[in-house]
Protein backbone atom coordinates (compact mmCIF):
# COMPACT_ATOMS: atom_id res chain seq x y z
CA UNK A 1 0.00 0.00 0.00
CA UNK A 2 2.67 2.29 0.93
CA UNK A 3 4.36 1.91 -2.65
CA UNK A 4 1.37 2.82 -4.32
CA UNK A 5 0.65 6.07 -2.29
CA UNK A 6 4.22 7.19 -2.95
CA UNK A 7 3.67 6.31 -6.68
CA UNK A 8 0.37 8.52 -6.92
CA UNK A 9 2.06 11.45 -4.73
CA UNK A 10 4.83 11.46 -7.48
CA UNK A 11 2.28 11.24 -9.84
CA UNK A 12 0.30 14.01 -8.37
CA UNK A 13 3.45 15.99 -7.86
CA UNK A 14 4.44 15.63 -11.21
CA UNK A 15 1.01 17.01 -13.17
CA UNK A 16 1.79 20.16 -10.74
CA UNK A 17 4.94 20.55 -12.21
CA UNK A 18 4.49 20.14 -15.46
CA UNK A 19 1.41 22.72 -15.65
CA UNK A 20 3.58 24.84 -13.83
CA UNK A 21 6.55 24.48 -16.71
CA UNK A 22 3.74 24.87 -19.27
CA UNK A 23 2.28 28.29 -17.65
CA UNK A 24 5.69 29.80 -16.53
CA UNK A 25 8.82 27.37 -16.78
CA UNK A 26 8.97 27.11 -20.56
CA UNK A 27 8.81 30.58 -21.13
CA UNK A 28 10.83 31.94 -18.77
CA UNK A 29 13.45 29.65 -19.11
CA UNK A 30 13.43 30.57 -22.78
CA UNK A 31 13.76 34.48 -21.82
CA UNK A 32 16.57 33.20 -19.66
CA UNK A 33 18.81 33.03 -22.22
CA UNK A 34 18.07 36.41 -23.49
CA UNK A 35 17.50 38.75 -20.62
CA UNK A 36 20.20 40.34 -18.46
CA UNK A 37 19.80 38.97 -14.79
CA UNK A 38 17.13 36.65 -14.98
CA UNK A 39 19.08 33.59 -14.21
CA UNK A 40 21.23 35.23 -11.89
CA UNK A 41 17.66 35.94 -9.76
CA UNK A 42 16.17 32.51 -10.74
CA UNK A 43 19.74 30.81 -9.37
CA UNK A 44 19.15 33.14 -6.21
CA UNK A 45 15.16 31.99 -5.60
CA UNK A 46 16.66 28.29 -6.36
CA UNK A 47 19.29 28.37 -3.65
CA UNK A 48 16.57 30.34 -1.36
CA UNK A 49 14.11 27.05 -1.94
CA UNK A 50 16.95 24.52 -1.67
CA UNK A 51 17.61 26.07 1.73
CA UNK A 52 14.10 25.96 2.79
CA UNK A 53 13.62 22.46 1.70
CA UNK A 54 16.54 20.82 3.42
CA UNK A 55 16.12 22.81 6.01
CA UNK A 56 13.04 23.64 6.80
CA UNK A 57 10.89 20.22 5.77
CA UNK A 58 10.76 17.55 8.20
CA UNK A 59 11.31 14.33 6.58
CA UNK A 60 12.61 15.66 3.50
CA UNK A 61 15.31 13.64 3.67
CA UNK A 62 13.06 10.73 2.82
CA UNK A 63 10.70 12.43 -0.04
CA UNK A 64 11.52 12.15 -4.02
CA UNK A 65 12.75 15.67 -4.38
CA UNK A 66 10.10 16.26 -6.85
CA UNK A 67 7.03 15.93 -4.26
CA UNK A 68 8.83 18.43 -2.25
CA UNK A 69 9.24 20.79 -5.27
CA UNK A 70 5.53 20.48 -6.05
CA UNK A 71 4.67 21.07 -2.79
CA UNK A 72 6.15 24.06 -2.28
CA UNK A 73 4.76 25.09 -5.55
CA UNK A 74 1.49 24.50 -4.56
CA UNK A 75 1.87 26.40 -1.43
CA UNK A 76 2.89 29.47 -3.43
CA UNK A 77 0.60 28.99 -5.90
CA UNK A 78 -2.40 28.79 -3.43
CA UNK A 79 -0.92 32.02 -1.06
CA UNK A 80 -1.43 33.78 -4.68
CA UNK A 81 -4.76 32.56 -5.25
CA UNK A 82 -5.58 33.52 -1.92
CA UNK A 83 -4.12 37.25 -2.56
CA UNK A 84 -5.76 37.38 -5.73
CA UNK A 85 -2.91 37.26 -7.76
CA UNK A 86 -2.08 36.28 -11.05
CA UNK A 87 0.36 33.88 -12.04
CA UNK A 88 1.37 34.31 -15.46
CA UNK A 89 4.51 34.07 -17.74
CA UNK A 90 4.83 37.59 -19.18
CA UNK A 91 3.74 37.76 -22.63
CA UNK A 92 6.03 39.51 -24.24
CA UNK A 93 9.86 38.59 -23.93
CA UNK A 94 10.99 42.21 -21.80
CA UNK A 95 8.30 41.80 -19.63
CA UNK A 96 10.94 39.58 -18.03
CA UNK A 97 13.11 41.89 -17.30
CA UNK A 98 10.80 43.35 -14.19
CA UNK A 99 9.37 40.23 -13.29
CA UNK A 100 7.83 39.69 -9.85
CA UNK A 101 9.35 37.62 -6.88
CA UNK A 102 6.43 35.32 -7.40
CA UNK A 103 7.10 34.27 -10.50
CA UNK A 104 10.85 34.40 -10.24
CA UNK A 105 10.51 31.86 -7.64
CA UNK A 106 8.49 29.47 -9.58
CA UNK A 107 10.68 29.87 -12.67
CA UNK A 108 13.51 28.59 -10.14
CA UNK A 109 10.73 25.36 -8.66
CA UNK A 110 10.47 24.94 -12.67
CA UNK A 111 14.24 24.75 -13.70
CA UNK A 112 14.91 22.84 -10.06
CA UNK A 113 12.80 20.10 -10.92
CA UNK A 114 13.70 19.85 -14.75
CA UNK A 115 17.34 19.55 -13.12
CA UNK A 116 16.43 17.08 -10.92
CA UNK A 117 14.76 14.77 -13.85
CA UNK A 118 18.05 15.45 -16.07
CA UNK A 119 20.31 12.17 -15.97
CA UNK A 120 23.14 12.31 -14.28
CA UNK A 121 26.70 12.38 -16.72
CA UNK A 122 28.73 9.24 -15.80
CA UNK A 123 32.04 9.53 -14.53
CA UNK A 124 34.63 8.21 -17.07
CA UNK A 125 37.37 5.38 -15.90
CA UNK A 126 39.86 6.40 -14.86
CA UNK A 127 39.42 9.58 -14.00
CA UNK A 128 40.45 12.37 -16.25
CA UNK A 129 43.71 14.02 -14.31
Amino acid sequence: MLGFISHWAEFSARRTLGDLQERVGRPGLAAAATVPGLTAAMDQHAAAVRDILTGGVEGSATAAGVILLAGYARGLLDHAREKGWSVEAPAMLSGWTHVNWLTTRLLAVCDMARRADDPKPVPSWPPAA
